[in-house]
């Protein structure tokens, strides 16, 4: 039973190799794209940390997006 599931008739290496390489391919851009959101978010948070009290103050009062951003900056720090 189990080896006419991983065979296939004779497809079966072209199934197989094909959910193999999609799952990789799906990890690499999900990896890059992690990178890179990370890379950002540093940016962003060095951006923030080079304002007055003041200013980031003001900045944080009105973005949710940047309090969030900062807030899990912090943690992985």
């Amino acid at each position: 039973m189990i080896n006419n599931l991983i065979n296939m008739s004779g497809y079966g290496i072209f199934v197989w190799s094909s959910f193999v390489i999609t799952f990789l391919i799906c990890g690499l851009v999900y990896y890059k794209t992690r990178k890179t959101l990370k890379k950002y978010e540093k940016e962003f948070a060095k951006e923030i940390e080079e304002l007055s009290a003041q200013q980031k103050k003001i900045v944080l009062k009105n973005s949710k997006i940047a309090s969030k951003i900062l807030s899990s900056y912090n943690k992985t720090i």
